[in-house]
């Protein structure tokens, strides 16, 4: 059996990652350890894949970004925050591209084309461009979302920030919740759709019987939906939003009511924004990352394409951003 760069790290003591930089030259080793590997290497009798190495020599130094959709549910917010992300980690050294998955035509994903793929899926449609990059051996890595055919992933715990807010709205004592979800066709919608639905049972309160109006992420939405839910709904004392964009429609709807945030209705967010804090809102919400996860992402892709490693699954919390635009439940009359 062909020696691995696994063996030479097993009998090195070192990682996989320090045996690639040390036998490639494409990173620092120190040049104690690194002559120490390459004679743990020649004494095994390792030797290079040459397919790797030609690949290697002939990388395009470009890493394609990839979303379901650069006009539709994918917010423009979240396309800069992940393009932040990316750029943190690469600098100058990767091209980047950005492809919408939905204008994919099937067959002409080369790759020649990129080195890697950086993938932020939200549709199961999107299965047949998967399975195309994932037949011709493209490296690739998963953010916001598990994919099938074991790609490694970055996600944040969606469905644990949603409670997270739930929870908090309910500790102030509002009871009578609306609720304004996004897509009911994205995965990350059912995660935070589970959340708030398992804190209203934990609190007990029947989930059904709190009203729920679809959005899509946008703030035209969020404020169409906040005013069907304020008109028909009076009663409410709070709205729990499933992002910031819808939030801030939600709030100028019920301006347009009559209503003040926070003294006559209390809103949350999701994603923390960077003018979620900044705008008159003051807004508390579930800080979503999304530029630590786009880095996080990217960090594992260079790693999977540099070193032909598959990395670890990476898990990263939410965490609740208490500000302004909540205040306790005034007691029932």
């Amino acid at each position: 059996m062909a020696v691995t760069i696994k063996d030479i790290a097993a009998k090195a003591g070192v990682s996989n990652a320090m045996v690639s930089r040390a036998l490639t030259g494409s990173g620092p080793v120190a040049p104690e350890k690194k002559r120490r590997i390459l004679d743990i290497a020649d004494a095994l009798g390792y030797v290079p894949n040459q397919a790797a190495v030609s690949l290697r020599k002939t990388r395009s130094r470009t890493i394609g970004l990839c979303f379901s959709s650069i006009n539709r549910s994918t917010s423009p917010y979240v396309v800069h925050q992940v393009l932040i992300g990316v750029y943190d980690v690469v600098g100058g050294r990767y091209n980047i591209f950005v492809k919408g998955i939905d204008l994919h035509q099937p067959g002409t994903l080369s790759p020649g084309l990129c080195d890697g793929l950086l993938v932020m899926s939200q549709w199961d449609s999107d299965i047949e461009f998967l399975e195309e990059a994932w037949t011709k051996k493209i490296p690739m890595v998963a953010i916001s979302r598990q994919l099938p055919l074991d790609i490694p992933f970055v996600v944040t715990d969606e469905q644990g920030g949603m409670a997270k807010a739930m929870d908090y709205l309910l500790s102030q004592g509002h009871r009578r919740i609306g609720i304004i979800e996004g897509p009911q066709n994205l995965e990350t919608v059912l995660c935070r759709h589970a959340g708030w639905w398992t804190s209203a049972k934990r609190w007990g309160i029947d989930p059904m019987s709190l009203p729920v109006e679809i959005g899509n992420f946008r703030y035209r939405a969020g404020k169409t939906a906040a005013a069907r839910l304020l008109t028909v709904h009076p009663d409410l004392t709070a709205l729990l939003c499933f992002n910031d964009e819808m939030a801030l429609g939600a709030i100028d709807a019920a301006a347009d009511l009559g209503l003040k945030v926070p003294d006559d209705l209390s809103v949350t967010g999701f994603d923390n924004w960077d003018f979620a804090g900044h705008s008159d809102a003051h807004l508390t919400t579930i800080e979503r990352n999304t530029i630590r996860i786009a880095s996080e992402g990217t960090r594992m892709l260079l790693g999977y394409m540099e070193q032909n490693i598959r990395p670890a699954n990476v898990y990263l919390e939410n965490k609740l951003i208490i500000r302004e635009s909540v205040r306790p439940a005034a007691p029932a009359v």
